[in-house]
């Protein structure tokens, strides 16, 4: 299946239960990557349209945050069963937006799903405590409140995961919220917001605006209304999101770049592994925050991980995500295309050895093939960037220090990884590591269930888990004594 079976939606913004086009009048085509054809419009909001959005999730807050948790849990239970109903629609929608091969669409949907059911089920576990009072007749308390309106951004990446993590979380903690999602992948977000609506979301909780980013951000993030700010995206626009909220203390929940290390020590099965890492460095074309991208391997095996790993690359089959064949689909955009190139020559200006890959795919469609950058060092552009893309690159290493050293070189830590058969070796690296998640013989980064955040230079806060609704609330201390 090649040839789309939905029809692509109209697009619209959502504004206090209300479907519209708002009251601008510049739009932004919705581009299909694997052919470049145009999939619809997207109208870009106005100031005026920001403002009915914040004015709306204010005026609500004030009934949500009261709202029994059980009820809201109903609501976001009801709309993660229409997601799931729709499984097959939205991943259609899924790649036709963002390219992605048709069964990665469908877990997305599953995935997006289960965020939401962690969420409703979380919100109501918003446990405060009692605290033992000096004095005779006094109740003290720790309660967890929301904290207000909260205004979130979500990027292409991941066209329905994200926006349902940034819906489910700040709803289930009794927020509102203001989400402006990607304008190259906007039927995603859309999408949750009518299962929401039909699932009996009341007008304002959520609003949903499209329109240029700077100036979105530049009046959300200064309105003190606005108590909470959630974003995914790079680390450069995080910093100066960061910087707008600062003036009025706004919590944030950042979630950054990465570039993240695989440390494979000698004694695992380098075929295996091998093949294993292929499957992960290409999914969603490597289009993923957590996506492994640097390969740090122990000298004994690195030529032979380096082989093994190309000779599976090679089998992939690159196409159209609609087609149930298709194991990599194309990148987002011909920005991406553009980088992969700059990657690319840098290596090849520094005689790096690129044993497969590092070209564009045919002239229809944002194609680039699968690439491994073998045999880096530290001065190159792959060990310093993320690559964002279906790019890999390998280094070796003599002594577990040295692999450590090089995972922490770089002043982001989202997500690592490490193959081995030792449990002294996987001690010392999980407790040496410097990232948000450190995973050990296995590629599954984040769940609903889990915490998942960057350190340093790749964000601040976490999403999911339990921490994911309590990001969004705060701790009121409260004394009651008799007169």
């Amino acid at each position: 299946m090649a040839t789309p079976t939905i029809d692509y939606p109209e697009l619209s913004s959502y504004i206090n239960g209300t479907w519209t086009r708002g009251s601008g009048t510049e739009e932004i085509l919705v581009l299909n990557p694997a052919t470049g054809t145009e999939l619809g419009v997207v109208p870009l909001g106005t100031l005026e349209d920001y403002a009915a959005a914040l004015d709306a999730a204010t005026a609500a807050f004030r009934t949500w945050r009261q709202t029994s948790p059980l009820i809201r849990s109903n609501i976001l239970r009801r709309a993660a069963a229409t997601l799931r109903d729709q499984q097959h629609e939205l991943a259609e929608l899924i790649t036709l937006e963002l390219g992605k091969p048709i069964k990665e669409a469908q877990l997305e949907v599953t995935t997006a799903a289960e965020h939401i059911e962690w969420a409703a089920e979380e919100g109501r576990r918003s446990y405060g405590r009692d605290i033992p009072a000096r004095t005779p007749r006094t109740v003290q308390t720790a309660r967890r409140e929301p904290l207000g309106p909260v205004a979130g951004f979500a990027p292409w990446n991941a066209p329905l995961i994200t926006p349902a993590r940034k819906i489910a979380y700040t709803l289930a903690a009794g927020c509102t919220l203001v989400l402006k999602p990607s304008e190259e992948t906007p039927g995603c977000a859309l999408a949750i917001a009518h299962a929401l609506e039909e699932a009996g979301l009341p007008h304002g909780v959520l609003n949903v605006i499209f329109g240029e980013p700077q100036s979105i951000s530049n009046y959300l993030l200064r309105e003190p209304r606005v108590k909470g700010v959630t974003f995914t995206g790079s680390t450069n626009v995080g910093r100066t999101l960061a910087s707008l909220a600062a003036p009025s203390m706004k919590r944030l929940i950042l979630e950054l770049g990465g570039n993240a290390p695989v440390i494979v020590t000698p004694d695992v099965d380098i075929e295996a592994v091998a093949r294993a890492s292929v499957r992960a460095t290409y999914r969603n074309s490597g289009q993923i925050c957590t996506s492994p991208s640097r390969f740090i391997v122990h000298e004994q095996v690195h030529d032979d991980f380096v082989q093994a790993f190309t000779d599976q690359a090679k089998t992939l089959i690159v196409g159209n995500g609609l087609d149930e064949n298709t194991q990599m689909g194309p990148v987002a955009n011909e920005q991406r295309l553009s980088a992969m190139a700059e990657f690319t020559d840098d290596a090849r200006t520094r005689g790096i050895d690129i044993p497969v890959g590092g070209h564009r795919l045919g002239d229809v469609g944002s194609f680039w093939a699968p690439t491994l950058l073998a045999g880096v060092d530290d001065d190159c552009l792959i060990s310093n960037a993320e690559p964002f893309g279906p790019m890999a690159s390998t280094r070796s290493f003599s002594t577990l220090d040295e692999a450590v050293a090089v995972a922490n070189r770089l002043p982001v830590g989202l997500a690592s990884y490490v193959w081995t058969n030792s449990l002294a070796d996987a001690t010392q690296l999980v407790n040496e590591i410097d990232a948000g998640s450190v995973v050990v013989n296995r590629w599954q980064a984040s769940l609903p269930e889990t915490p998942f955040g960057g350190y340093d230079d790749s964000g601040i806060g976490t999403e999911g888990g339990i921490e994911g609704v309590a990001a969004f609330q705060r701790i009121k201390y409260t004394s009651v004594s008799s007169a």
